[in-house]
């Protein structure tokens, strides 16, 4: 019982239980303690007592906390926004300060659209925006994703129409899942499928709604895929429990598993969907962090499924496609923009959708215009074209290269196996621990994966995340680690690091 019970309103005993049930790895309590040793090298770096100079946050996709530039286009156009008086100056802005004409135009452009980023807009988002989204999705080339170096051609991302009027802006992707949950989740006996490993994003909202988490299990063995075997599994158990299933969230490419899902397994995922009347929550953030193999979104093979087969089954699936200015090369997690795009809802459940995000009033305005600028980036031949790309390409080819130094570091690693990395930016490898190191864990009342990472930290100042975190088939033992810090000599800490924790606990 609290102490504090007879001196306050609220206290630990009766506050909204479901609120203490909910669980998100990512900022728990490694991350606080990393926070805490960063502010005493802050404070005195010379004399703060640690074995380590820097401290690596790895435990969280926040790419320009780790030194990740911002692209000039999307922060000089954000400059105009903030202040139009500048653009009363556009002589001093091209000629003294190396601003492109067509930043300028853009800047105009789009407070036209908002009026000003001051004001809020209306709550789906500004109507030019969401145009510009719609025709991303339709037919413009996905010119963020494919200007890396390999790709000559630009195909289109999906091929198919897209309303405007079908496009919802959101404070990043987070606060779409947020909305279509708070929808979804009627009763306590609401489920969705979720798979595992996942971000705890998923199973921390339906805690907070007291839905219940329905877990599939991914295919470690097959490069984290998706296994049609372990959610019809799943499903079948669910409603034996009574449970009433009304949804699957897929992640693709995968957090944390970095996985990228093909074209044949997402019509199977749709096809399993039509079949038992389940809403797709298509969770495709990293749509633009993709190292092997290509992206194919839902919409694009739903809309093929739909086209191919005469018996309409594939006409009345429900889908949310997700996206996010935070991953991707763009890196804007601050800015809070994203967007959904919601196909096959019934008319009266898109009011109820509209009048849950109107409560909200708006996304964040400036959010909304950095949502524009990643889907129409600077085309060739614009006056920016040239800066962006290379900025561009920079941060898709460090991102590779520091991947495939962590790879190759926990190939050799003693008890570490790692599926190679094919999108978005995080490895999750499994390791193998001793009976000595599982006990020393227990004695410390920890769970053997956040023991091992814990020690990490404190050895090393590189933050990750226990694979209990996102979820682990029982027997395993994994941890999640970003890529995105600066250079490469940072892994060698963890490679030295676990030749003593295992010499340690041989």
């Amino acid at each position: 019982m609290s102490t504090t019970t007879q001196l306050r309103s609220l206290n630990i005993d009766n506050i909204n239980p479901h609120v203490k049930e909910a669980k998100y790895a990512v900022r728990g309590e490694l991350a606080v303690r990393a926070e805490k040793y960063r502010q005493k090298l802050s404070d005195n770096k010379q004399d703060a007592g640690l074995p380590f100079d820097t401290v690596i946050s790895a435990n969280i996709g926040n790419p320009q906390q780790l030194d990740q530039k911002p692209l000039t286009f999307f922060r000089q156009v954000a400059s105009l926004l903030e202040n139009p008086l500048l653009l009363e100056h556009e002589k001093v802005l091209t000629d003294s300060l190396g601003y492109k004409q067509d930043v300028i135009d853009r800047a105009r452009w789009l407070l036209d659209d908002v009026k000003s980023v001051g004001a809020y807009s209306g709550s789906q988002g500004t109507p030019g925006i969401r145009k510009s989204v719609a025709k991303f999705c339709e037919s413009e080339s996905t010119s963020i994703v494919l200007l890396r170096p390999t790709l000559t051609t630009t195909p289109e991302r999906d091929g198919y129409p897209a309303d405007p009027d079908s496009i919802y802006l959101t404070a990043g992707a987070s606060s779409g899942v947020n909305t279509l949950m708070h929808i979804i989740c009627a009763s306590p006996s609401t489920g969705v499928l979720v798979p595992i490993p996942q971000y705890p994003l998923y199973t921390a909202t339906l805690s907070l709604l007291d839905g219940r988490c329905v877990p599939y299990y991914l295919d470690e063995k097959n490069n984290w895929g998706t296994s049609m075997e372990s959610i019809e599994k799943s499903l079948k158990e669910a409603k034996a429990a009574g449970t009433d299933v009304r949804a699957i969230v897929i992640i693709n490419p995968g957090n944390p598993t970095g996985a990228t899902l093909s074209a044949d397994e997402i019509k199977s995922i749709i096809t399993v969907a039509a079949d038992e009347k389940l809403v797709v929550l298509a969770d495709e953030v990293y749509q633009n962090n993709i190292f092997e193999g290509s992206f194919v979104s839902f919409k694009k093979a739903l809309r093929e499924l739909q086209a191919s087969t005469k018996d309409k089954k594939y006409d009345t699936v429900e889908l949310a496609s997700l996206h996010s200015i935070s991953k991707g090369m763009v890196g804007e997690c601050g800015h809070r923009g994203g967007y959904m795009e919601l196909i096959g809802f019934d008319p009266e459940v898109v009011q109820e959708i509209y009048k849950f995000v109107s409560i909200s009033l708006c996304p964040p305005v400036v959010g909304q215009a950095f949502v524009e600028m990643m889907v129409n980036p600077p085309q060739e031949g614009e006056p920016s074209y040239e800066l962006y790309k290379k900025e561009y390409d920079g941060i898709f080819a460090g991102l590779k290269k520091r991947a495939m130094a962590l790879y190759d570091a926990f190939k050799e690693m003693e008890g570490v196996t790692c599926n190679s990395p094919t999108g978005s930016m995080y490895l999750f490898p499994s390791i193998t621990l001793t009976e000595k190191a599982k006990q020393k864990a227990k004695d410390d009342g920890k769970s053997p994966d956040e023991f091992y990472v814990s020690k990490l930290l404190d050895a090393t100042g590189v933050c990750m995340v226990p694979g209990s975190g996102f979820g682990q088939e029982e027997g395993t033992l994994h941890f999640r680690t970003t890529f995105l810090a600066p250079g490469t000599d940072w892994v060698g800490r963890i490679t030295k690091f676990h030749a003593d924790f295992m010499k340690e606990f041989k």
